[in-house]
Formats: structure tokens, C-alpha cells, sequence
């Protein structure tokens, strides 16, 4: 069956192929509206303690998880929220920090913190310097610095 034949035809091949350089690459792009707004809401979780049988105690440790029958008592050990890490009775009414700081995790402001101390050594030790150990090249390998045993 002959294929039809139209009278742009030339035009129509031309405009199958798109400009990549008619705009500037490095133009940024239009912020995106879908994104969501910044939550200062709390995820609460529950450390719970569910006893088992030794089949599925098996499972859950070599999978990191597991399945219950319906109707099982799950004991909470601890309420607290995923992201600040606090205890729900202590934060329950507040915002989560987490969101806009999370220096709470980490000790506190790093600035601040004291630097650590360097233990004294005994009054009657005197440091002796040693030679210099290669550890990197063939050298290292050779001598079973870098060599597994």
C-alpha cells in the first residue's frame, strides 16, 4: 500500500527534531509547587515488647522483622517521637524540634562543647620516638603492614 504523500513534507521532518539550544541551559528552574510545607508535627512511635515463640524469634532476628496473630497484647516499653528521639510526656505538647535543629542529637551546639582532654602521662614515663612504618606501597605489603593474616 503506497504511503500518502503531503505537501510540507520537508517542513514536517524538520519540525520533528527539537531546538536543545533555543533556551539557556542555565536558567533555573521554576520552583516546584507540589512541595509540601514543613511539618513541625511529632511521629510518634512505640518501643514495644511482644513475646514469642523460638521459631519466630529466629525469623525476626535473621529478617529484622516479623508477623503476629491477630489479637495479640503488645506491651509499650516507650512512647517517643521518631525524629527528635524525646519521650512523648515530654514533648507531647510542643513542636517537634527536629525539624529546625537537630543539635539535641549530636550533644548540643559543637562550638560550645569542651574540647576533649589528652590523658597526663606518669611522672617518671619519657616518650621514645620510634622509626617510621611505611604503611602505604609495596613496602607496607611486603613488611605485613597492609596484609591481612
Amino acid at each position: 500500500m503506497p504511503t500518502p504523500v503531503r505537501e510540507n513534507d520537508e517542513q514536517m521532518e524538520l519540525a520533528l527534531f527539537a531546538d536543545l539550544f533555543a533556551e539557556p541551559l542555565d536558567l533555573p528552574s521554576p520552583p516546584d509547587e507540589d512541595e509540601p510545607e514543613l511539618s513541625l508535627a511529632h511521629v510518634w512511635i512505640v518501643a514495644a515488647e511482644i513475646k514469642v515463640e523460638e521459631r519466630v524469634a529466629k525469623v525476626a532476628d535473621f529478617r529484622g522483622s516479623f508477623t503476629t496473630d491477630a489479637g495479640t497484647r503488645v506491651d509499650a516499653l516507650e512512647v517517643y517521637c521518631r525524629a527528635c528521639r524525646r519521650p512523648y510526656e515530654d514533648v507531647a505538647d510542643a513542636d517537634c524540634e527536629a525539624v529546625l535543629d537537630n543539635r539535641h542529637l549530636i550533644g548540643g551546639d559543637q562550638t560550645q562543647r569542651a574540647k576533649r582532654k589528652l590523658p597526663t602521662p606518669p611522672p617518671n614515663a619519657r616518650l621514645v620516638p620510634g622509626g617510621r612504618i611505611q604503611r602505604r606501597g609495596i613496602g607496607a605489603y611486603v613488611a605485613g603492614v597492609s596484609r591481612p593474616r
